[in-house]
Parts: structure tokens; C-alpha cells; sequence
């Protein structure tokens, strides 16, 4: 019996124009209802959960940056944070870059972005205002020892020129276990959180708060990022515009975003729960 639900975002909830739908909508009310813990997985940071949030009616409890913070939606508070600290973030970009000199880094911290002057934005750093209708300030710009002065949800590095699926390989030699590096995108952007900081720490996290066990959770995701999450939840979904490695990871392949699998997924996990 399926008790919580653990879903990513982009790619996967969201429809390809960023929209959620009215079946979503409607089933993730209706799970809510029935006593099913609906939990965001995803690796957008705090600032960038509050119009999904709103667009979706959800309630409760979201794993953002890749498992690196946990944030209660209605108090709009970070609950607990999981940092990568700011000398094994300079280590890991000094190994990275001895390999791929034109790599560019950025940060993210729990309230905020820093980058280099290099790094290449592909989407808006920010939203327009916060989710009290005040304006955000912009991001802080410098070398990488400058930006990296705190504590860090993720350390980003860019190089538009490489296949991302290789930089992430040849990353992961680089780092070894020092930090957990993964991808969500087809840009040439690699994430990278503490060690052992993933969807799957973040999303058990939750689920310990909430006492239920992995075998009563199904997730789906459509990434690498949302590799480890699908391999650690009793069952787990890849979305049909899935990355490979993530229908690999799952137990089964369902419909796109676009044709609403989020809420096909939930709508048989209601109907189990009446059966």
C-alpha cells in the first residue's frame, strides 16, 4: 500500500510549458485528501518553489536542490539543510577544472546565487519578486574563491561544449567520493552537493519525519538527478520523455509529462488504497 508519493518537477509534473495541468491539480488534492503524503522532489533551490507551489495547491513538505535542503511549503521555511562546505567545493572545482580548463562554476546558496563572470546563464537566475511580491536582488558576481565563502546547496559547473553525459562521467572519476555529482539538464551543467547529499537522502529524510518506510513510497522522475530516488523507492516511475539512465533506474515507464503521468501515477495509488 502506497502512503507517500514523491514526484520531480520539471520534466515530470510540469508540462513542457511549465504548466500543471487540471488532472495534476485534481490528483494531487485528492491524494492529499485520502491521507497519501505528497512530497516535491526536485532540484530547483527554495526561491524557485513558491510558483509551482501556488500552481499546483500542494501542501506540506519539498525536498529541493537535489536533496540538499528540505523546505516546509506552508511556512515557507528551510527545515533542515544539507551543505556542501566552501573548501571542498573550491577542491572539487580545482580537480574539475585540471581536466576541462573552460569550465565555469556558480553557486547556490539557501537564500541566494552567486557565479562567475564567465558563467553562462541559460534561464532566469531568479524569479521577479518572492513569494511576498517583494523584488529579488540580483545575483552576486566573482571568482570562484569569492563566491564560495559559505556554506553551498550546490556548486554548478558549465561548459557549454561538452556532452553532458560524458562531463558527468569523467566528473565523477575527478571527484571520486567527495561529493555527489549529478545532471538534470542537456546543456553541459553538472550539480554537485555534498557527499551523499542526493534525491534519495533527501526524499528518506522525509520519509523518516513522516515514519514510512521506502517499500510504501513510489516516485518518478525523468533524470539522472532523479536516478538515486528511483532506485531507493519501493517502486518507482521514469516519465515516457525520460534520460535513459532514468528509465533504467525504474521499475516501470509511464506516459510523458505532457500526457499527465504524475497523475496517473496517483490515481492508482488511490485506487489501490480502495481495493
Amino acid at each position: 500500500m502506497i502512503e507517500l508519493i514523491a514526484t520531480d518537477l520539471d520534466g515530470t509534473l510540469l508540462r513542457s510549458d511549465g504548466s500543471v495541468s487540471q488532472r495534476t491539480r485534481e490528483a494531487l488534492a485528492a491524494a492529499q485528501d485520502a491521507g497519501l503524503v505528497v512530497v516535491f522532489v526536485t532540484g530547483r533551490p527554495p526561491r524557485w518553489l513558491h510558483p509551482v507551489v501556488e500552481s499546483s495547491g500542494h501542501v506540506g513538505v519539498a525536498v529541493g536542490a537535489n536533496g540538499a535542503v528540505i523546505y516546509d511549503v506552508q511556512s515557507e521555511q528551510v527545515v533542515h539543510s544539507f551543505p556542501l562546505q566552501p573548501l571542498t567545493a573550491t577542491t572539487v572545482a580545482a580537480g574539475i577544472s585540471a581536466r576541462f580548463p573552460d569550465v565555469a562554476y556558480a553557486v547556490e546558496y539557501v537564500d541566494g546565487f552567486a557565479a562567475e563572470p564567465a558563467y553562462i546563464h541559460d534561464w532566469a537566475v531568479n524569479p521577479p519578486r518572492d513569494q511576498h511580491g517583494n523584488p529579488v536582488p540580483p545575483p552576486r558576481t566573482g571568482p570562484l574563491d569569492q563566491i564560495a565563502d559559505r556554506p553551498l546547496l550546490k556548486l554548478l559547473a558549465k561548459d557549454h561544449g561538452l556532452d553532458v553525459d560524458d562531463f558527468l562521467a569523467t566528473a565523477n572519476d575527478v571527484i571520486g567520493p567527495d561529493a555527489s555529482i549529478t545532471h538534470s539538464s542537456s546543456r553541459g551543467l553538472l550539480e554537485i552537493a555534498a557527499a551523499g547529499v542526493t534525491k534519495a537522502s533527501g526524499l528518506a529524510h522525509v520519509a523518516e519525519m513522516h515514519g514510512i518506510t521506502a517499500d510504501r513510497i513510489a516516485a518518478i522522475g525523468d533524470m539522472p538527478n532523479d536516478v538515486p530516488m528511483l532506485r531507493w523507492a519501493g517502486i518507482s516511475y521514469a516519465v515516457g520523455n525520460a534520460h535513459p539512465a532514468a528509465r533504467a533506474a525504474a521499475d516501470e515507464v509511464v506516459g510523458t509529462n505532457d500526457e499527465d503521468a504524475v497523475a496517473l501515477v496517483v490515481e492508482q495509488a488511490l485506487a489501490q488504497r480502495r481495493d
